[in-house]
Formats: C-alpha cells, structure tokens, sequence
C-alpha cells in the first residue's frame, strides 16, 4: 500500500478490571468493577491511546478482526481506518461488542494521528469552544443517604459543578417511594441552584415514569434519562410529550441508524452519544450531524477524558457525562486526566494528542 504518512505498527491491547469503591446498582443492574480494554496504536515513534469500558472478549475482536485489517494503514487514514475495521466485522456483526472494539481503536488512531502531527487532538478535530461543561454522575441506588450527600455536594459545594446526576427507578422501577424520597435528598443535599438531573435507566413504563415526574414535581427536575428502556421509542416519545424535563437517551446507540431512529421518532431532546461505543471519534462526528439534521444537541455519555476533545469539536454539543466510575479510573491510570472544578474542563494545549499518558506501574495491578 502506498502512503503518504507512516504506517500503523501492531496494536497492543490490554484489560483491566478495577473494582468498585463500594457496591453500585441503578435502576436495572447491578457490578462491583468495571472493566477497560485499552488500545495503543504505534507508528514513527508515537504511540496513541484510546479505550472502552467493555467486556474483555473485545481484546480478542481487536486482535483477530480488526488488526488484521489495518495492516499497512497510513495513519493519517482514519476514514480509510474505519471503512476497513467495518468491513472486518460484517459476519460478527457490526453493532454491540464489535462497535466497543471499533470505538477502541478508532480513539486511538486519531489520538496517535495527533501525536504523529505534534497537534493536541482537539485542535486537529478543530475546536468549537475552549471548555466543555461537565455534570456529576453518580447516585447510585446502592448508596445510603449519608454517601449520596456525600458525593453529590462534593461536586456541587466541592468542586462547583452545577449539574449532577442520580440514579433512579430502583429494583426495575418497583421501589418508587424511595426513588422519591432519594429525589428529595439529592434536591436538599444540592440546593436550589444546581441542575438536578435523574436517570432511571429504562426501569419504568411510560405512564409510569410520568406519575414519578410528576410527583417530583417540586424539585425541579431538569432531565430525565432513559425513563423507559431506550429500545422503546415510542414509549420515549410518550414521555417526551408529558413531561418538562428534557428527556436523553442514545448511550448503548452502536451505528448511525439507531441514532437516525431515535431521532427521527421524536423521542428525546438531547441525543446521548458514548465515544467508546458508537464506533469512536469518527462516528462520534458523524451521530453528532444526525442529532443537528434533526435539530438536537448531543451529551456524551461516559469516558470523560477520552471524550472532553471530540466534545469540544461539535457545535451542537451540550455537555459531557463526569461518571464516577470511569472519572476514578482515568484518574488512577492516566497523567494528565482533566479537572472539572467550576463545572468544565479544558482540553490541553499544551499536551498532544488527548494529552493522556499511561501510568504503567498503577494500571498493571488491574491488568489481566
């Protein structure tokens, strides 16, 4: 193949698997770790990261599937990259985990494709804005009052983030009295002026998460995150009509036509995308466009440090989901992890790439 930049060197893939800092549940699951599957991408003596928080079974589709098909890639490609890595995984199928080992190495190319150029990644993507607002993410159904105050007024009073986050819709939607009376407590534990946002991750029917709207009326709700299950669009749709909160849905969207069905059914007003699935920075862009055609703003959903530069690309992005989780773990495994104090971040400019390094001897604990 001929180039006209250099070629991509063999991926290393590693898995790691980080458990929780105490249990954790939402409205319909429950885990106790959480588990990276890291890609370093080399050529001309760059090496770029990019990652998913998947099963470790993706580290065997990178390596059989994928890296086959980039040999020889010139890593200005990405395209290129992406049209081969599609092709790869027909028979497999390209949506659900072969989607979370695109979006691995797609973060990674470009991350080393900026590297290579001696450009911080966001402003190769070309930057739409400086900063990028962040909400904290958490609330788990697994805490107790005292640890859900805890966490939500370190980002409000500790950190001055202005939008959190909390789980709802517990033991799949049948314990509303205490997703009441949590609601409550978020709402005290914050005050008046922060952004309170619930997310019951499509634990409720449609009627349902309505009633529990409306009975949390007088705390100010502002969104409302996958009130039914996100496969459900026209129950999303009935919920989007029946409550002020804007309703968000989109993060497990693995292809441009699940995002052009959410869309196009009206379904919410604010179109979730996760970089570490959706097919990685390339399709990130692309689900971006989808969401503006139909007059929308996108969040991203998750991996906050992987995410922060593409974010800051998009004209039509709204903010960026600081999970708890995955904030803890890219603060263990990385220099250079971004800081959120005041409610954004700022992708560095003084750093190539996602400004990211990996810190080898904190990570190989948790390495598999």
């Amino acid at each position: 193949m001929t180039t006209d930049g250099p070629t991509l060197g063999q991926l290393d893939v590693s898995v790691y698997t980080v458990p929780t800092d105490a249990p954790e549940a939402d409205g319909t699951f429950a885990w106790d770790a959480t588990t990276m599957v890291l890609v370093q991408a080399r050529a001309a003596g760059a090496t770029g990261i990019g990652w998913t928080y998947a099963p470790a079974a993706c580290a065997a589709l990178i390596k059989d599937l994928l890296e086959p098909a980039l040999s020889g890639l010139d890593v200005f490609n990405i395209p290129a990259a992406a049209e081969a890595m599609a092709r790869a995984v027909r028979n497999a199928g390209r949506t659900g985990a072969c989607a979370y080992a695109i979006s691995a190495v797609d973060c990674a190319l470009w991350d080393l494709k900026a590297r290579v150029l001696g450009l911080p990644l966001h402003r190769l993507l070309g930057t739409v804005r400086e900063t990028v607002d962040v909400y904290g993410s958490g609330g788990f159904t697994s805490y107790d009052e005292h640890r859900l105050r805890s966490q939500l007024e370190g980002w409000s009073h500790g950190q001055g983030i202005p939008r959190v986050k909390i789980k709802i819709g517990e033991d799949r939607g049948r314990n509303v009295a205490r997703d009441l009376a949590r609601i409550r407590q978020a709402r005290d534990a914050v005050g008046p002026d922060t952004s309170l946002f619930v997310d019951a991750n499509g634990a409720y029917t449609a009627k349902q998460a309505v009633r529990v709207f409306d009975a949390a009326a007088a705390e100010g709700i502002e969104w409302f995150e996958e009130p039914v299950s996100s496969d459900h669009l026209e129950g999303l749709a009935q919920v989007r009509r029946a409550v002020s909160a804007d309703v968000a849905a989109g993060e497990y969207g693995t292809d441009l036509f699940y995002f052009a069905r959410m869309c196009s059914a009206d379904a919410v007003d604010c179109l979730q995308v996760d970089v570490t699935r959706c097919g990685g920075i390339t399709q990130w862009l692309a689900a971006s466009a989808v969401a503006a055609a139909a007059g929308l703003q996108v969040s991203g959903h998750c991996a906050p440090n992987l995410a922060a530069a593409p974010a800051a690309a998009v004209p039509n992005f709204r903010h960026l989901e600081w999970f708890h989780d995955h904030v803890r773990i890219e603060d263990m495994f990385f220099d250079g992890a971004l800081d959120p104090a005041g409610g954004s971040v700022r992708p560095d400019d003084g750093r190539p790439g996602n400004g990211l390094e990996l810190r080898e001897a904190d990570s190989r604990q948790y390495r598999r």
